[in-house]
């Protein structure tokens, strides 16, 4: 059944308007911006955890996104970052950890913290115990071993010929040539434990020596 455009309500016909003047307008428009930043922060984080971009480049655009970040927050005003990305539902985690850290994680450390030196120790960890519990997927192994590899370069204290750096960064290389879900091996797996148990060692001799 056909309708004509004369039975439409004109009322529905009307454009909606976000702002009633020029103050409404401006904050719409800085909401708009700081909506965007955040998402274009969320879409760097996974570029680099992916080896899309170059590290250079990462440091150079996510400082600037950073930046961007700070200046639209302070134009809209009585916003907090954490209830607005709730109302609008942008799902960013990684852009909120980095506008928590406010820093590239490229960043090293010089202090050697200890949240960082934790973070790498449980990573160790958890990426063993993933191992003997028979997880062998690229996709659920990779985000942790790079995860691990970025928080090691953290520490510039930690050379990169250091047998930690040097055993996970080889696994990571192995796991970023899969396939999302293709497994590894039994032969790699016993590897890999073999490796990241002496990793854990000798990185736990390293902490000694701070």
């Amino acid at each position: 059944m056909a309708f004509s455009s004369n039975s439409v309500d004109p009322e529905l016909m009307q454009e909606v308007r976000l702002y009633e003047n020029s103050t409404e307008r401006d904050q719409m428009e800085n909401l708009s911006e700081l909506y965007a930043v955040i998402n274009s922060l969320e879409c760097l984080e996974k570029l680099f955890s992916k080896d899309f971009i170059p590290e250079k480049d990462y440091s150079r655009e996510c400082k600037k996104l950073l930046g961007q970040f700070k200046v639209v927050l302070n134009t809209v005003r009585g916003t907090d970052v954490n209830e607005f990305v709730r109302k609008y539902r942008i799902n960013c985690p990684a852009a909120l950890e980095r506008i928590k850290e406010d820093r590239p994680i490229t960043v090293r450390d010089d202090l050697g913290t200890h949240s960082t030196v934790g973070n790498a120790v449980g990573l160790l960890i958890t990426i063993l115990d993933q191992l003997r519990l028979n997880i062998r997927t690229m996709a659920d192994l990779q985000p942790n071993v790079k995860e691990l590899y970025d928080t090691l370069n953290l520490l510039s204290s930690l050379r990169d010929e250091h047998d930690v750096k040097g055993k996970v960064k080889t696994w990571l290389e192995t796991l970023n040539k899969m396939g999302a879900t293709e497994d590894i091996d039994d032969s790699q797996t016993r590897k890999m434990i073999f490796d990241l148990e002496s990793a854990y060692n000798n990185f736990n001799r390293y902490l000694s020596t701070l």
